[in-house]
Order: structure tokens, then C-alpha cells, then sequence
């Protein structure tokens, strides 16, 4: 039997999503947790791998069993063997050909920027800040440059495995509400830092360091040592996976909320 779970977790208590050997990975927490109720060991596989530091609020996952256990199992019962910073949302059993990651048609992530001269305390590691003034307009300007398909090597880490660096970022959108800047992205499938990249660009234009016309001559030179270091982790979310309505699954994708001021 294949199970879909939903799984929201702070990325400050993991060292990521991915499996490590020393066990600090949210995919390990799982695999614990779900083996503990399903009596043997099971794989799982994610909708995206998150690195340190990133947080979810609709991590898709699954994983085969032969254990049979009612749907509330797999979340009071996983939930009560996973560290306090995850949780199941919902589980559900899925045919065969569904694939948390393979049947994904596109991905969702919030970054979260706290915009004043003080560093938040309350918010510590679960948003990002920059303490100088930012241009809403300027930074939209330079998102817009970015919407659709293309080569995205400057905005990627150069670790990243990914076999293409062409990309199709269908949805990116800048907005604010007093001093919290959330910069929303959809695509078919993200780069490595990809995101925590073009904030960083944006900001670097919303400050008034660069001009609009630089992100599209960043983009246009596929070249990572033009673009802007890499921002924070703290203020990026996975914010959930779109699959085809056949697979039958609950709501994939939540909105990010954070109150901070």
C-alpha cells in the first residue's frame, strides 16, 4: 500500500530534508517515526528537498507498507514519535503511480523578509530580515523579468545536481504588509538556492545597490559570481505541490503566515 502524507516542520531543528548519516534529516525523523507505527522500515520520498534552515508548511510525501493501519495512524500515531519541530497534517492511501516527487506538476515557496533596522528576536529563525529600506515597486520591477522560462544558472548553488538549469518560474510576486515583504515563486521544479538567490538579487535592487536592468543581464550572463550572495534560510518555505485532481488528495498547498511587527 502506498500513503501520502502532508508534513509541516521548522527547518531549524534539521539539518534539511535529506537524509543524513547522522540521522538529522526530517526524511530521518520520518522514516522513525513511520516505522515505529508501521512495524518495519520504509522509504520516503518528498514532493523538494529542503536544505538547513528551510522550513515547510506542505511537505508532500509518501511511502509504501504492507502494515495496514487506519488514516489516523499515520498522523496522531507518527505525530507522536516525531521530534516537537514536524507534524502530520493528513494521510492518505494513493495508487501506485503516485509519486510525492515524479507526479508533482509544480512547486510552491514563500520567502519571508522582515524590513526594519532592528533584527527580530520573536521571530528569530523563522524569517529573514534586511535592515535598510526597500522599494516594493523597484523590487516588483525586477521580478518581473523573471516570470517564465529560462536558464537560470545565475541564480544557482554550485552544488546543484539538477541536470537542466532551464526552469519555468510560472508565478513570482512581490508584496507587503508593514514591515513583512513576501516574495511568493511557483515553478515546475527549483534550482538549488534558486529562491534564496533572487531574493537576494531583489533586495539588492529594492535597496537601491542595483539598477532593474541588472537582473536581466544577471540572468541573461548564467554566470552566479555576477548575481548577489545568497540570502538567510530562515525566511524561506516550502509551501506545498500541485498533483492532478485524479489522485484524489486534500488541499497540497497552505499559505504562509507568520505574525511578526
Amino acid at each position: 500500500m502506498r500513503v501520502a502524507l502532508a508534513v509541516e516542520y521548522a527547518g531549524f531543528g534539521f539539518c534539511g530534508f535529506q537524509s543524513q548519516p547522522s540521522g538529522c534529516g526530517v526524511q530521518d525523523a520520518l522514516v522513525r517515526a513511520i516505522g515505529e507505527i508501521a512495524g518495519q522500515r520504509v522509504g520516503v520520498a518528498a514532493a523538494g528537498r529542503t536544505d538547513a534552515g528551510v522550513h515547510a508548511v506542505s511537505q508532500i510525501v509518501h511511502f509504501d507498507t504492507d502494515a495496514s493501519r487506519p488514516e489516523s495512524a499515520w498522523v496522531r500515531g507518527v505525530n507522536a514519535h516525531l521530534p516537537a519541530l514536524a507534524a502530520v497534517l493528513w494521510a492518505q492511501p494513493v495508487t501506485d503511480d503516485f509519486h510525492a516527487r515524479f507526479s508533482a506538476t509544480a512547486r510552491h515557496y514563500t520567502y519571508l523578509l522582515h524590513n526594519r533596522p532592528q533584527r527580530p528576536a520573536l521571530s528569530s529563525g523563522r524569517i529573514g530580515w534586511y535592515h535598510r529600506p526597500l522599494d516594493l515597486e523597484t523590487m516588483r520591477a525586477g521580478a518581473a523579468m523573471l516570470a517564465g522560462t529560462h536558464d537560470f544558472s545565475a541564480f544557482r548553488a554550485a552544488e546543484c545536481q539538477a541536470k537542466s538549469p532551464v526552469k519555468t518560474l510560472s508565478h513570482i510576486a512581490v508584496s507587503q504588509s508593514g514591515p513583512i515583504v513576501r516574495f511568493e515563486f511557483s515553478a515546475n521544479a527549483f534550482l538549488q538556492h534558486m529562491v534564496r538567490n533572487i531574493v537576494g538579487a531583489l533586495v539588492e535592487v529594492g535597496a537601491g545597490r542595483e539598477s532593474v536592468a541588472w537582473i536581466a543581464d544577471v540572468l541573461a550572463s548564467r554566470d552566479r559570481a555576477r548575481s548577489a550572495p545568497t540570502f538567510a534560510a530562515a525566511g524561506l518555505y516550502f509551501a506545498g505541490a500541485d498533483y492532478d485532481a485524479r489522485f484524489g488528495l486534500p488541499a497540497t498547498v497552505r499559505r504562509v503566515c507568520l505574525v511578526a511587527s
